[in-house]
């Protein structure tokens, strides 16, 4: 219990704006506000250790809206919601009104009636998933002040075209457990770098989330891809004003290799080059089937000409005394696994699988952490009333 009380008094201690705004880019947060979250995924984790209830909701919903798949993020979401006692509600835009000209604002306002939380997942469309989130907190921020709305629901980013907070915060929450604190981070290097994948089109998000975010600790930040399988300038630069900042360093270089070299931690994934994804997204748009089929055809011949960006027991052999951390935001492509050769050898994956799944593990944590936190202006005094009250989740 005491470790609880102590976690809840660094939260306490840090100064907050979360309960004003939503947390849909990490850059967007300051430095308190970031470590707010994870000393609160951390007091709800422990509570639950420790057979406490973390209901601070006896009632009230948790809209879902996901326009893209997902295992990982769609159960951890409901768990957080379940942990802090909100009812999960799905939104399928195909059996709502939306295909029949229901806008955007309206839709937001017609679904927060009794809702606490919204969580939206939007990676499809370069431009838009960002852009999207923004006007729902718009129309719910018109409703709640012309009183639509009882209460202005939180919404949380589970995936949009920029960032992926809740993915980039449970790997910082896992590298905090991992080295002991977020201070021992400091100057450890993490390579985030491309790697070989047998699909195209997939988000840039988790490694703009990765360098976004660990260049804010002062961590040594390098990325490597192959050339033309650049991310969104903008978030280059916030990167690099980030390391500027904190202490650390971005750079950038261009083979796997150099990368590995002398890294703390790895950081294998493959992405799509953000030009291609302006392309697909207007393709998308204009609902070009063929357009879209020979673009495929095109990123894949040229995936094709990259195989050796792989994670082999030989590339990690190049980290630091042959022991760097493997991280993968999951599914990873596995090579004679998952698919004929992938992002990572079968041997390394397997070595790190059970850390990958505690990496994952976070989440749940992070995303009930971001809703507390954009609900209570001192989250901390809710979880020490819950903290007080100790009733026990399972009786026996």
């Amino acid at each position: 219990m005491k470790e609880i009380k102590h976690l809840i008094n660094i939260i306490n201690d840090k100064l907050s704006e979360l309960h004003k705004k939503d947390f849909l880019l990490t850059w967007e947060q300051s430095r308190d506000e970031l470590e707010q979250i994870l000393y609160l995924a951390e007091a709800l984790k422990s509570l639950r250790a420790s057979n406490i209830d973390t209901r601070v909701f006896n009632n009230g919903l948790g809209i879902s809206l996901f326009r893209d798949n997902s295992t990982r993020t769609r159960f951890s979401y409901a768990s957080a919601l379940n942990l802090v006692g909100l009812t999960q509600q799905d939104l399928d835009e195909g059996k709502s009104q939306i295909a029949h000209g229901e806008t955007v604002r309206e839709t937001a306002n017609m679904i927060a009636f009794c809702a606490e939380a919204i969580g939206i997942r939007d990676d499809m469309y370069l431009g838009a998933g960002n852009a999207y989130m923004c006007e729902v907190g718009q129309a719910l921020d018109e409703g709640f002040a012309e009183g639509v709305l009882p209460q202005r629901p939180a919404i949380i980013n589970l995936q949009c075209d920029i960032d992926h907070p809740t993915q980039a915060m449970a790997d910082l929450a896992w590298l905090k457990e991992h080295f002991g604190s977020l201070e021992n981070l400091r100057g450890k290097k993490i390579a985030m770098t491309w790697a070989y994948s047998p699909s195209y089109g997939k988000p840039l998000s988790v490694p703009q989330g990765i360098i976004g975010l660990m260049t804010r600790f002062g961590m040594d930040v390098t990325l490597a891809h192959p050339q033309g399988y650049d991310l969104i300038p903008d978030v280059i630069n916030v990167a690099k004003n980030n390391a500027r900042d904190s202490g650390g360093s971005f750079r950038q270089v261009s083979s796997m290799e150099e990368a590995f070299q002398g890294a703390d931690i790895v950081y294998p994934k493959s992405w799509a080059p953000w030009q291609i994804m302006q392309q697909r997204t207007e393709l998308l748009r204009q609902n070009d089937s063929q357009g879209l089929k020979a673009l495929e055809q095109t990123c894949l011949a040229e995936n094709a000409r990259h195989t050796h960006w792989h994670c082999t027991e030989e590339m990690m052999a190049r980290t630091r005394n042959g022991s760097a951390l493997y991280m993968h935001c999951l599914p990873a492509d596995i090579t004679g696994v998952s698919c004929e050769r992938g992002e990572v050898e079968a041997s390394v994956f397997e070595r790190y699988r059970i850390a990958t799944y505690k990496e994952a593990s976070w989440k749940p944590w992070i995303i009930a952490a971001m809703i507390l936190a954009r609900k209570f202006a001192r989250p901390g005094d809710v979880l020490a009333q819950r903290l007080e009250a100790a009733t026990p989740r399972i009786y026996g």
